[in-house]
């Protein structure tokens, strides 16, 4: 597991550049081969990727420059004179817009027309919602002018003719990062890896999605939520998690068959070969939070249609490739729903220690259809959650474990994951390289110094490439590439 954000690179994050096909090119090496990431979508400044602009939208941040300057589209001097920092990336963009408007063959004029017309369904909508955004110092849409904010029909035929530039390059923006990002997906099955994305049940409420969308949201006139999604007390925080997404207008979503969702899963599975379901338990019931409460606590249960939409989903897509992320407060009812669709749930191997044999995170509990972590993006690095538990808590993980004196942690927690019977072991990278709290993605319900993690260029050897392999190997986990 590891976000593209995290690869090295030259700019303050990492991209689709020559650092994401080396890092294939290991992950083959070592005999692994899913590659999970986060979300990918376009981000606020918090930089979160559970919330994001557009639900189908490429984040600008991972298009890598070196693939622009490969094509012609953009010299190398034009990256030197640019400055390293938020608008690096843009200014870049720009010049290669320039440039293709002004030079690109009739070939490269129809690829990027077709790509418009194919991807029209949710591009159209972002393209205006982005335009109209900067043109209003980027404030979010129930900021905008009443009859913007609620997409009157003359007001955004006005907006469409007078930003067109600015649509313009909204649609090549995405036109290069889809491009960039179906080569990588290539070359990732050439060398027998499977890309693995993460979906979240709720989108932001600041988003194309639901500025162009609002009769699927419970919102008032004015556009704000009137209640907000959430989780209560658990593990993560004691007052819960007030994440603040509008909850969706289930019976107004089912007149349709659910299409908002069915051309979500287009998306989806057009980037990804396998796509997690980020806090599926919502499908079942969400935790609906009132707009006025500061914390999660006073919320409540309300029940959702996750049968009715997965059979929507079904029809729509043969085959579906989801797992469940079915963490946090489960039910009976959650348990079923997920069995009725035969999707695999997650286990984590932080969350087995402390309560017992029949904790239903121990590996002697598990069943085939599994996907277990050592930890998730939401957890601590397996060094620094070890290093953080009481002395009997650590006699009692060695012990299960039958701890190894040569073997350090985190390997025997990964060693583990790889021994289990569940289908696929996902271990982050930052496990896998032995990290301490310092390389941690995510501390939940904080906003400040999240999703900044990256590794170094050289951090990747053939020594640890070896290691893995031959644990992989062990536990008869290598897949044919096909």
């Amino acid at each position: 597991m590891l976000h593209p954000t995290s690869l090295p690179g030259r700019d303050d994050n990492g991209d689709m550049g020559h650092a994401a096909y080396r890092f294939i090119e290991f992950l083959a090496a070592s005999g692994v081969s899913v590659w999970q990431m986060l979300p990918l979508g376009p981000t606020h400044e918090d930089g979160s990727p559970y919330q994001c602009l557009s639900a189908h939208a490429g984040d600008p941040r991972l298009i890598s420059l070196d693939w622009l300057v490969d094509r012609g589209w953009l010299k190398n001097a034009e990256i030197e004179k640019a400055s390293i920092g938020s608008s690096f990336r843009r200014t870049c963009l720009q010049q290669a817009f320039v440039f293709f408007n002004q030079h690109a063959n009739s070939a490269q004029r129809q690829d990027f027309s077709e790509f418009c017309q194919r991807q029209a369904y949710w591009l159209d909508s972002y393209a205006l919602y982005m335009a109209i955004r900067k043109s209003q110092n980027n404030c979010g849409w129930p900021d905008w002018p009443q009859a913007l904010r609620d997409g009157k029909a003359q007001a955004l035929e006005e907006a469409r003719q007078g930003l067109q530039d600015d649509i313009g390059y909204v649609k090549f923006e995405q036109y290069v990062f889809f491009r960039q990002w179906a080569e990588l997906k290539n070359y990732a099955h050439s060398h027998g890896v499977y890309l693995f994305g993460d979906m979240p049940i709720f989108v932001a409420h600041d988003s194309s999605d639901v500025w162009s969308n609002r009769c699927y949201f419970l919102l008032d006139e004015g556009g704000q939520p009137e209640v907000v999604a959430g989780v209560p007390p658990d593990y993560f925080s004691e007052t819960g998690q007030r994440w603040g997404n509008p909850l969706y207008d289930w019976p107004c979503m089912a007149e349709d068959g659910f299409q908002w969702w069915v051309q979500r899963m287009q998306t989806q599975l057009e980037l990804f070969d396998i796509v997690r379901i980020d806090h599926f338990r919502g499908f079942e019931a969400c935790w609906e939070i009132p707009a006025e409460e500061e914390t999660a606590i006073n919320g409540r249960w309300v029940s959702a249609p996750g049968k009715a939409l997965l059979q929507s989903l079904n029809q729509a897509f043969s085959g579906l490739p989801l797992v469940a992320e079915d963490l946090g407060l489960i039910t009976a009812e959650v348990n079923a729903l997920r069995q009725r669709f035969h999707l695999p749930g997650m286990r984590i191997l932080q969350f087995a220690f402390g309560s017992g044999a029949n904790n239903p995170y121990l590996p002697h509990n598990y069943e085939r259809n599994t996907v277990v972590y050592t930890g998730t993006h939401d957890n601590d690095t397996t060094l620094g959650w070890y290093e953080s538990l009481p002395d009997e808590t650590r006699k009692d993980i060695d012990n299960y474990l039958g701890y190894a004196v040569d073997e350090t942690m985190p390997w025997p927690l990964i060693r583990m994951a790889l021994a289990s019977v569940a289908n696929m072991a996902v271990i982050p990278l930052q496990d896998v390289l032995e990290l301490g709290s310092e390389g941690r993605m995510n501390v939940p319900g904080t906003t400040e110094g999240n999703w900044r993690w990256r590794f170094n260029d050289d951090a990747l050897t053939v020594e640890l490439s070896a290691r893995l392999n031959k644990l992989i190997s062990c536990y008869g986990r290598h897949i044919e590439k096909q």
